[in-house]
């Protein structure tokens, strides 16, 4: 039978979910519907059939992601992407992929897309780059700050999730716009984010929210009671802070609770604990990816943010799978703002797209890119003078699968 593709309706949302949970293996819950619908945009879900059965699909949420200078920007959230199993190598990923990414084009609505991969081999092919990555961060607890932290003298203490809901929220959305790869979370993601069901616990406690007067932080419990005593895992789920200082209580907070053994964190790659710490050794960190950016538009999605220095250089972009951005543009920046237009002038530099999704929010070097083989220079030193333009102040990071 034809395979065919559609947009969804309110009414594919049982089916959609039990595809993506067959898909990765995991058991139904059709009992967690209801929070899946308050983030579920049907118009903006593809799915392919065979027949009446929904054998693949992906989906977006619309949401803003915060980029290098230029604050929060629309991002096209790309989520639930599964192919059911018994229809795989088929073509429906790239059926459902194409559908999407195109749609974006036509639309004009954003001219990023991102996601998390389960498995990296799978989104290059879409032009999709590795954009960020996170620490898996191991501290013993009580490891000591170096001398000199300053933790100030401000009241760090546990809280409600009713009390602390509104003043995460409020100081997430005062962080956020200068918080390179952190996304808008209107309160349905908030819900979904910090979900605390007895499924969604995993075998750990409820979570357990840390208030300090300019942060906040969010924590669960992992049981490990040996006959030496208490050596209970700490699992940070979120530190946020608007000074630095109050980063650094909250960790110290964190790393004090007592009959704790260890905390455990996924971080940003830069989180500076390895530099509060006495010993920077005591933590023990491994990296792995996390975001992966599409340039849905070079031209619009190049002068959504700000460059460290000015630049003057003609991009030849390949771009197979959305071939309007394939061709040459001239990038031109002047005091951190960039204009793209298309030309017919000679190259100074060859790159793919997927190089260029991976330097856009400034956490991957070009220099990189051109060490792999994704980047072609052809006038001497650009490669170095577009590397230093397209790096940013500190690491992107976003805190929340989605």
């Amino acid at each position: 039978m034809a395979l065919t593709l559609r947009t969804l309706t309110a009414d594919d949302l049982v089916e959609l979910q039990r595809v993506v949970n067959a898909a990765f293996l995991s058991d139904s819950v059709e009992d967690q519907l209801e929070r899946w619908r308050d983030v579920f945009e049907p118009e903006r879900h593809h799915a392919v059939f065979d027949g009446d059965e929904l054998i693949g699909c992906g989906g977006i949420q619309t949401r803003d992601i915060t980029v290098p200078g230029g604050g929060p920007q629309p991002v096209a959230a790309v989520t639930s992407v599964a192919v059911k199993p018994g229809h795989r190598r088929r073509g429906v990923l790239t059926r459902v992929m194409r559908a999407q990414l195109h749609g974006l084009h036509e639309e004009g609505r954003e001219a990023l897309a991102a996601l998390w991969s389960s498995e990296a081999a799978i989104y290059p092919r879409f032009g999709y780059g590795l954009a960020a990555e996170f620490s898996k961060l191991d501290v013993p607890a009580r490891a000591q700050f170096r001398s000199g932290v300053s933790v100030g003298g401000e009241r760090v203490r546990e809280a409600s999730r009713d009390e602390a809901m509104p003043v995460m929220k409020a100081l997430y959305d005062e962080i956020r716009p200068n918080r390179t790869g952190w996304l808008s979370r209107a309160d349905p993601y908030w819900d979904h984010h910090l979900a605390d069901t007895e499924r969604d616990r995993d075998g750990l406690s409820a979570y357990r929210y840390v208030l300090h007067p300019h942060g906040y932080a969010v924590y669960r419990v992992k049981a490990h009671w040996p006959d030496r005593g208490p050596r209970n895992e700490l699992h940070v789920r979120e530190i946020a802070a608007r000074t630095d200082e109050a980063y650094a209580a909250l960790y110290r907070y964190l790393l004090d609770v007592d009959m704790v053994g260890e905390l455990k964190f996924f971080t940003a790659s830069d989180d500076p604990i390895t530099h509060l710490l006495e010993d920077s050794r005591l933590a023990l960190r491994s990296l792995l990816d996390s975001l992966w950016v599409r340039i849905v538009d070079v031209d619009r999605a190049l002068t959504l943010r700000r460059y460290n220095s000015d630049v003057n250089a003609v991009l030849e972009v390949v771009d197979e799978f959305c071939p309007w951005n394939a061709g040459r543009w001239r990038f031109a920046v002047k005091d951190g703002t960039a204009t793209v237009e298309r030309v017919d002038d000679d190259p100074d530099v060859v790159l793919d797209v997927q190089a260029l999704g991976a330097v856009y929010l400034g956490g991957t070097r070009l220099t990189s890119m051109a060490r792999a083989q994704r980047v072609r220079e052809v006038t001497h030193g650009v490669v170095n003078a577009l590397s230093h333009v397209f790096s940013g102040d500190r690491d992107p990071h976003c805190p929340e699968v989605f």
